[in-house]
């Protein structure tokens, strides 16, 4: 190795124009495909894609991500009907690709893109509808004590302990 060739190496670097650091985990930006905005013109929820990850951002914080947007698209559409019910104006704009999205998935079964998208939202709807009904069920339940029967043992006794609880109950 010439005496040299640490000047030479750093004269052609020198020489070489400068080219941006790459990082490994360098965030993509994330382009906005759906957007729900209030009467103010203030951005309640949208619908990101960042790479090939779609995500759902309510209230400026991230909520979710998945591989598909049109289910996160069917809960904007039914937050804006909800708030459109309780006399708030809101707007919902989404962009072309995700409408082509909606179009090709209406068309593999047979429906408009309105019905298709009306079909998700309504299953939205629908959960709503049972979580209430099953909050009340357990309620009413959980107001009934447990009976003992006439050997005198507590039917909450020789129940098994729910499948949720890890620890062992006192």
């Amino acid at each position: 190795m010439s005496k040299q060739s640490k000047a030479k190496r750093d004269k052609r670097k020198k020489l070489q124009p400068k080219r941006p650091i790459n990082r490994l985990n360098a965030q993509q930006q994330v382009q906005n495909h759906a957007v729900l905005t209030n009467e103010e013109g203030q951005v309640v929820a949208a619908i990101g894609l960042q790479g090939t990850e779609w995500l759902l951002a309510i209230g400026g914080q991230t909520m979710g991500n998945a591989d598909n947007p049109i289910p996160m698209l069917a809960m904007l559409k039914h937050l804006s009907n909800v708030q459109e019910k309780e006399g708030r104006k809101v707007n919902l704009e989404y962009s072309s690709q995700l409408q082509q999205l909606i179009d090709d998935l209406a068309a593999d079964e047979g429906k408009t893109a309105d019905e298709y998208l009306t079909q998700l939202v309504s299953e939205f709807e629908g959960v709503e509808g049972e979580d209430g009904e099953d909050a009340e069920t357990a309620a009413d339940a959980s107001e009934e004590a447990p009976v003992a029967d006439e050997a005198g043992t507590d039917a909450a006794a020789d129940a098994p302990p729910a499948a949720s609880d890890d620890k062992p109950q006192a």
